[in-house]
């Protein structure tokens, strides 16, 4: 039997800022497949476009040229309006900062993604309370964020990340503002979801023991992705 197709294809993308009169490249003629239920490492130096391409891939921004498909669509084809409802239910988002509510709750944290959903207030409650029994913190769900360790804080952002059942996550640097023994943890959680859950995760990072996690690592340098998996 063939292998399935990718869950996200990417084909000669290029995207460049414009800083005054100066264009910028960023990403240079891309080509990229991710498996479904592949945990890919973007590595590479500061300014290589590590968070661009994680960015155009989550819907967050656009490219210049080429072609991007999630799934079945072509996200570069979307209006913005249709590209905000899209994201809102196959893209969940780790990012290096946490990003919570300070005057929310943890489990009113978790529900936010569920409030562009046509889901009842008990359903987002019940969806919420089972995300934070995932990561392990049903007993801190009353918590605020002040109340709550920065790992503890980061397991409350991958609740909310993983609460819509999305297609994918997307982290960012996720262990990039945590202590040595607090990034195990989360790294050790983000393993678990993708093997248990099956879940895709491209995961930004420029710590080699982060990456160590991962199934297969691509480095970027310049703009350029490197030909073929390390």
């Amino acid at each position: 039997m063939p292998p399935p197709p990718p869950i996200v294809r990417i084909r000669d993308v290029s995207k460049s800022y414009q800083r005054g009169s100066q264009t910028l490249p960023v990403l240079q003629h891309i080509d990229l497949d991710i498996a479904e239920g592949a945990f890919l490492a973007l590595m590479g130096p500061s300014g290589s476009g590590k968070t661009t391409l994680l960015n155009l891939i989550a819907g967050i921004d656009k490219a210049d040229s080429g072609s991007i498909t999630v799934g079945s669509r072509d996200i570069m084809t979307l209006s913005e309006t249709d590209l905000a409802a899209w994201r809102s239910t196959s893209v969940g988002f780790i990012f290096q900062f946490y990003n919570l509510i300070p005057v929310l709750n943890a489990r009113e944290n978790v529900e936010l993604p569920l409030l562009l959903t046509g889901l009842s207030r008990k359903e987002r409650r019940e969806h919420a309370e089972l995300a934070l029994q995932v990561v392990n913190l049903a007993d801190r769900m009353d918590h605020y964020p002040s109340e709550l360790s920065g790992g503890q804080q980061q397991r409350v952002a991958i609740a909310r990340a993983v609460v819509t059942d999305p297609l994918m996550l997307v982290a960012d640097e996720p262990t990039g503002d945590l202590d040595r023994i607090s990034a195990k943890d989360i790294l050790d959680l983000i393993s678990r979801l993708n093997a248990e859950l099956g879940k895709t995760i491209i995961m930004v990072t420029h710590d080699p023991r982060a990456a160590e996690r991962a199934h297969s690592i691509r480095n970027l340098d310049k703009g350029i992705l490197n030909n073929a998996p390390d």
